[in-house]
């Protein structure tokens, strides 16, 4: 460029330049998304090291859609997961609930059909929520039903493969005033917004944490306390975990070097020696777990079950914990002892399964009791010290049905539909009422009972029936 050149194009240079700039901020402004940045999802806050895996949840690629159903106006109780509130299948004052019923039994509110499994619903605000699947859609499908006529409020669903295995889904959602906490047939976690289902994240354990999924199925049961979610992923680095409720985000975890793994069992908390703490039943032992910090504070290998773990450990008083299984596992009680600041396990007696097992559901601990369904299906009342205090008539069998505790009186259904009420009482079998709700099979799931209204299920239909006395 000679100087007479260059002294004609030094004055347009900024022009020149600007022009440029323009031309590239459109290129900029209308190319598209660059592959190599990801969206920022819900759930994407994973713990260090789990980023990809919650990122390619199936969780996230849930949809959310809305039916007709509204939440049952005035509703005041709650049935907000696994066990009810108190974690122990009882209500101290459930109002008036009646103690006989005529020949038809209790008046059928409605019945709304489900899939094949035994999860059983939480309740809260005049809102059911249950952990379904869709077959033909082949979806985990998250359920807000109403309370008043069983309409579908919201459903939240998101793709995986279940096949069936004596039923799909088994586990009962925790819900909270706020979010509503759901785990998968093969362990994906799903925490919504308890009103309108809106996904607040999502996280698979077995991607996150190495969890392997439980022969049929996950059957454990979130845990809610307070602002934290309480799982037992069972995974090599993390036997349990808690996670920050609104956003997932890793708060501790528990180191796993035996590594046990995840049962069908849920987390039991239990207050000791001014500590509060977890205790699971994992694949080869019973550990407590710190609430505070999620440190290992004891194990115990006496108590493991080869086949499948399914009861939650019971808290008795005193420190001891009630462990009962079936698959002739029978029972066993633990005793918890403190000394020089450490914690260890100490097993008490042993219950042979003729006396007392429990395949499917946790007992009921009351009047310093435990009552169940043993695996010969006989309703069975157990002093602890000294065994067996009375069991249901002869001939009777309730299979491996579910019951729960209303003050006095205990509701125990039959795997097959005949529902009995009975005595809450260590001074005999007394059955006050029965009825025939259904004919059905594999009638395995929880119960729940809110506002006089107890809702129960077969393999493939939920219930509601009216129980409040007239």
């Amino acid at each position: 460029m000679n100087a007479l050149t260059k002294d004609r194009w030094l004055p347009a240079l900024p022009w020149i330049a600007g022009a440029l700039g323009v031309v590239a901020m459109l290129a900029w402004l209308t190319r598209g998304p660059d592959p190599s940045l990801t969206a920022r999802l819900p759930g994407a806050d994973a713990p260090p090291g789990a980023e990809s895996a919650t990122l390619t949840n199936a969780v996230l690629a849930g949809k959310l859609t809305t039916g007709p159903g509204q939440p049952m106006e005035g509703a005041t109780a709650a049935w907000p997961g696994f066990r009810g509130a108190n974690l122990n299948s009882s209500l101290e004052s459930p109002g008036s609930i009646a103690r006989s019923w005529d020949t038809a039994g209790p008046r059928k509110l409605w019945t709304v059909p489900v899939g094949d499994g035994y999860a059983g619903p939480a309740v809260r605000a005049g809102r059911v929520y249950l952990v379904d699947y869709d077959q033909e859609r082949r979806e985990d499908a998250v359920r807000c039903l109403s309370l008043a006529d069983g309409r579908e409020i919201w459903r939240f669903a998101y793709p995986v493969v279940v096949k069936r295995n004596h039923g799909m889904s088994r586990t009962v959602p925790a819900v909270t005033d706020k979010y509503v906490v759901t785990i998968g047939p093969k362990c994906h976690v799903a925490c919504l917004d308890a009103t309108t289902g809106e996904l607040q994240w999502g996280l698979d354990m077995v991607r996150v944490f190495g969890t392997t999924v439980p022969p049929w199925y996950a059957g454990q049961c979130p845990l809610i306390e307070g602002d934290r979610l309480i799982l037992a992923p069972g995974g090599p680095e993390a036997l349990m975990v808690a996670l920050d409720l609104a956003t997932g985000q890793l708060l501790w975890q528990t180191p796993n070097p035996n590594d046990w793994k995840m049962t069908h069992s849920s987390i039991t908390p239990i207050e000791f020696a001014g500590q509060r703490q977890y205790v699971y039943c994992a694949s080869h032992g019973v550990v407590g777990v710190a609430a505070d910090g999620g440190q290992l504070l004891w194990e115990t290998t006496d108590w493991k079950i080869t086949i499948a773990t399914v009861p939650a450990p019971v808290v008795v008083g005193d420190g001891r914990l009630f462990l009962s299984g079936g698959y002739n596992a029978g029972a066993l009680l633990l005793q918890l002892v403190e000394k020089d600041g450490k914690i260890t396990a100490q097993t008490i007696r042993r219950y042979d399964p003729q006396v007392f097992g429990s395949t499917q559901h946790t007992p009921i601990f009351h009047a310093n009791h435990i009552f169940g369904i043993r695996p010969d299906g006989k309703f069975v009342c157990l002093n602890l010290e000294s065994g067996v205090v009375w069991t249901s008539e002869p001939g009777s069998n309730f299979g491996l049905g579910p019951y729960l505790r209303a003050a006095d009186v205990i509701f125990v259904l039959s795997e097959r539909g005949s529902l009995a009420l009975v005595e809450a009482t260590p001074a005999g079998f007394n059955r006050l009422a029965t009825a025939e709700i259904f004919k059905g099979h594999e009638a395995w799931g929880p119960m729940a009972l809110v506002d006089g209204r107890l809702l129960l299920r077969d393999y493939s239909r939920l219930f509601c029936l009216d129980v409040a006395a007239k």
